[in-house]
């Protein structure tokens, strides 16, 4: 295999032959990609921490949780209301799992 500086590619190198470790990984990403996914709506509506806590009905201390990567208490209930605040909606896809990574 070639060298390569992709991030991605080497940690799937790594963890492929480590079924335990491939989990981890890809629990994080997802983490991650629901973080971003809040992050990325609430600023692209101007709002606060605080103002998206005030329009979903909880505190601004939940939405910087649910704003981290490490956070895993994601609950599909919340990323609705969320939604909902925002005038949008949750899509669910689910894909190979190869193509996560």
């Amino acid at each position: 295999m070639a060298k390569t500086s992709d991030a991605i590619k080497i940690i799937d190198k790594i963890t492929s032959s480590d079924p335990e470790a491939e989990t981890l990984v890809e629990e994080a990403l997802i983490n991650a990609q629901v973080a971003q996914l809040i992050y990325s709506a609430r600023t692209k509506a101007g709002l606060t921490h605080k103002e998206l806590a005030e329009l979903v009905g909880t505190k601004q201390a939940v939405i910087a949780s649910l704003e981290d990567a490490d956070y895993q208490g994601h609950t599909l209930s919340m990323l609705e209301k969320i939604a909902h605040a925002l005038n949008q909606r949750v899509m669910i896809e689910l894909v190979p799992l190869k193509t996560i990574l």
